[in-house]
């Protein structure tokens, strides 16, 4: 929420509340009052436009200035002017659980961070989800990267907005409308930082169903440590992505209800998506393939592959078929196919939130025990406490503070999404570190140095 619509929701609620409770304020100071309100919450229609956030709130303000200029005189009208003044107060607080502008966090690194969107073709590849025989894979990769400075320009937070589908990874759309006032924490004109000549380069694949953008508070952040990380959208399984002909590709919804061929469908996912991770280590062998900006500044023998959730899957899945990569790491992620039984040749990281009831599966538990006890170079796992699945997305600050915390007592979470990234990325910079050509860190010390975070190394 902006100071604006702060003002406005509590000014409302403070007159209503006013007007209803004493008879002390004449009707002039009241209407005034009232009146003054609306003119502010006009200002910010213009200047913002129409939020459904706003409807129980203006319907309040009109409520509450017929009660003053009609005064019911009758008891059984005062009554119900009253029971349904006090109905609209609970409906405007209710309503701002869902914040039009939500806030993601600042980047805590060094750096302040630029970005720039690529969106590639494969023509090599078919695009299996589509009728069409001629449709190529498309392979969409958002670059954040350590800028040299702000330029103040700020970036998109999401692709199609103006034009979504009815619903983006379940939540309706119709409470996106403000999201392309979200704040980033990013310009998308700034140049490269020039501390180095070439930058470590860590490739992130979101979580299933989720586009990129749901990840950007995670990933920025580690941009402005020092890293360039490509955050790839998969076509057709991400909720909403912009394809390179303009067009916007949205789920296909194709999950089979049958537990078997769900774990086959699982696995043909997760080698289309490994193959969209290694399509972007082949561009980025390429020349001028990222523009002027980037091209020729990414150290192609320093690169990771990280992901949350499926997105972890398919990280371990690229990792396990392409020694390009250097180190690996699955954030909450359910492993697929003959994955658990293959030996990954790089460090590797595993990150859960807590084991709790509602936490994991034996699956998950089993699988990736299985992948953690045949690594070839060791690597770590930790469990983060008070941390559920979604606390390492955007999703949670899509909910105002009192509604994050009415959340977290159904599924867990407690801890938040922002202390939760934070543990993330601290725990990444300092795995990352050694195999992308910086000093050793103390990967065990970083993660302890944290609230309720256990865990250690595995396989050395």
């Amino acid at each position: 929420m902006s100071l604006i619509d702060v003002v406005i929701a509590v000014a409302a609620v403070v007159c209503a509340v006013v007007v209803m409770c004493t008879a002390r304020i004449g009707r002039a100071p009241a209407l005034g009052l009232l009146g003054g309100v609306a003119l502010v919450a006009a200002v910010q229609w213009l200047r913002e436009g129409f939020y459904w956030q706003f409807v129980p709130t203006y319907l309040l303000l009109v409520v509450t200035a017929w009660f003053v200029a009609a005064r019911p005189i009758r008891r059984l009208g005062g009554i119900a002017a009253r029971v349904g003044v006090g109905m609209l107060v609970v409906a405007a607080a209710f309503a701002w659980v869902l914040p039009p502008v939500p806030t993601l966090p600042a980047p805590s690194g060094p750096y302040p961070v630029g970005t720039e969107t690529f969106r590639w073709v494969d023509p090599d590849r078919p695009e299996a989800a589509t009728d069409d025989p001629a449709d190529r894979r498309n392979v969409i990769a958002q670059a954040w990267y350590p800028a040299a400075e702000p330029t103040g320009s700020g970036s998109r937070y999401l692709d199609g907005l103006g034009k979504l589908p009815r619903r983006v990874s379940q939540i309706p759309s119709f409470l996106m409308r403000g999201y392309d006032r979200i704040d980033t924490h990013a310009d998308d004109r700034a140049s490269l930082a020039r501390d180095r000549d070439r930058w470590p380069v860590v490739l992130f694949s979101p979580g299933y169903g989720a586009p990129r953008a749901f990840h950007t508070g995670l990933v920025a952040d580690l941009a402005s440590r020092g890293f360039v990380v490509l955050a790839v959208d998969h076509p057709y399984e991400a909720a909403v992505v912009e394809l390179a002909d303009g067009r916007l590709a949205t789920a296909v919804d194709d999950f089979p209800a049958d537990d078997a061929a769900g774990e086959r469908y699982m696995s043909v996912r997760q080698a289309v998506r490994a193959a969209d991770l290694r399509f972007v280590l082949d561009r980025l062998e390429r020349p001028g393939a990222l523009g002027p900006r980037l091209s020729g500044h990414l150290d192609t023998e320093r690169i990771a592959v990280i992901g949350h959730s499926f997105g972890g899957a398919a990280a371990a899945a690229a990792a396990a078929d392409d020694d390009r990569i250097r180190a690996a790491a699955n954030i909450d992620g359910t492993l697929y196919g003959d994955l658990p039984n293959r030996t990954l040749r790089q460090p590797f990281l595993l990150l859960e939130s807590e084991h709790d009831e509602t936490g994991h599966s034996e699956r998950f538990l089993e699988r990736n025990a299985a992948l953690l006890g045949r690594l070839g170079a060791g690597g770590f796992r930790f469990e983060i406490g008070d941390a559920n699945h979604y606390s390492f997305t955007d999703a949670p600050l899509f909910l105002s503070g009192p509604g994050r915390f009415a959340v977290a007592q159904l599924i867990g979470g407690s801890r938040g999404p922002v202390p939760t990234q934070r543990a993330t990325a601290d725990i990444l910079a300092a795995f990352l570190s050694e195999p992308l050509g910086g000093p050793r860190a103390d990967v065990v010390a970083t993660a302890v140095a944290h609230r309720d975070i256990r865990g250690g190394a595995v396989g050395h």
